[in-house]
């Protein structure tokens, strides 16, 4: 199932979201879906996300249980790293992760296809998602180098939304803050498209929105990846249980914990979680040709 947290829930987002993103109307432009938010619609989106709404999950019980394998984040947060939120209609609040990037335009997150990409309800209406706002850096409530209103949201046509894995990734173009560009403020990952060995070490993080902190601390996981491929996707997947609001976040090689700094080569998709709600492994899409046309057209949005 997929880890985007939804309300007061983790949710199978086969269920609950689906496969089209409707904040203004979208449109394909050739081999990505783009879709524009409005200056007015990016206001209430900074209007809606307070401090204390960003912090409205905290404490509570029908949280799945806290992790074991991942652990808070003791270190500052990455540069880039921050907590993804927007609201599903009708009304329904969320989070995901997200991490800059870097881009001509200085203004782009990488993140989760399905955080950005609502699908259709169960009479297949599409559904809505508003108030995207990014906050890198996102601590305990805390935004240090700002909140971040995305001005269009992009990902590859070959995605098909919640029900695939496959291409589950998109890109946020983001307005600057006093002027500011997010890159500039809050630093960035680098990000990778090529062939890597089957197994690779990684660091994940992500804002899980389990009893542990309820999303308001970046966890991480240190453990070996996995590639495995069959008819249909290619994905990389390793035991991690970062609960859901982890969706999006990076998985990195090569990361360096002093620096902060690594190389995202898949972010999270997808989870396998227990009737208790545990999510006992994680997995992420490998990086396709499409995905890597998405990410370098991304400074044009």
């Amino acid at each position: 199932m997929d880890l985007k947290h939804a309300a007061r829930r983790i949710v199978a987002l086969s269920a609950a979201f689906g496969a089209a993103l409707v904040v203004a109307p979208s449109a394909a432009a050739g081999d990505q879906v783009v879709t524009v938010v409005s200056e007015a619609d990016r206001a209430a989106a900074l209007a809606h996300w307070t401090p204390e709404r960003m912090r409205q999950w905290v404490g509570d019980e029908d949280l799945p249980p806290a992790e074991k394998i991942g652990r808070v984040w003791e270190r500052p947060v990455p540069p880039g790293v921050g907590r993804l939120f927007f609201t599903a209609e009708p009304g329904v609040d969320g989070s995901c992760t997200a991490t800059v990037v870097p881009s001509s335009s200085k203004d782009v997150a990488f993140t989760a296809g399905h955080c950005v990409n609502g699908g259709l309800d169960r009479f297949d209406r599409p559904i809505k998602i508003v108030n995207v706002v990014f906050v890198p850096g996102y601590d305990h409530g805390a935004a240090p180098h700002g909140v971040f209103p995305a001005r269009s949201f992009a990902w590859s046509s070959t995605y098909s939304g919640p029900m695939s894995g496959s291409d589950d990734d998109a890109v946020i173009a983001l307005d600057p803050v006093g002027g500011h560009h997010v890159a500039d403020v809050a630093g960035t990952q680098d990000i990778s498209f090529g062939e890597l060995p089957s197994t690779v070490d990684t660091t994940m993080f992500g804002y899980p929105v389990s009893r542990a902190a309820g999303g308001e601390a970046l966890f991480s996981c240190v453990r070996p990846a996995t590639r495995e491929a069959n008819s249909v996707t290619t994905t990389w997947n390793t035991e991690c249980d970062l609960a859901g609001g982890s969706s999006g976040g990076p998985w990195l090689r090569n990361f360096d914990p002093a620096s902060g700094k690594g190389t995202i080569f898949s972010v999270t998709s997808r989870g396998t979680m227990t009737e208790d709600g545990v999510t006992t492994d994680l997995s992420g899409a490998a990086f396709t040709e499409p995905v890597r046309k998405l990410y370098e057209r991304a400074g044009e949005l």
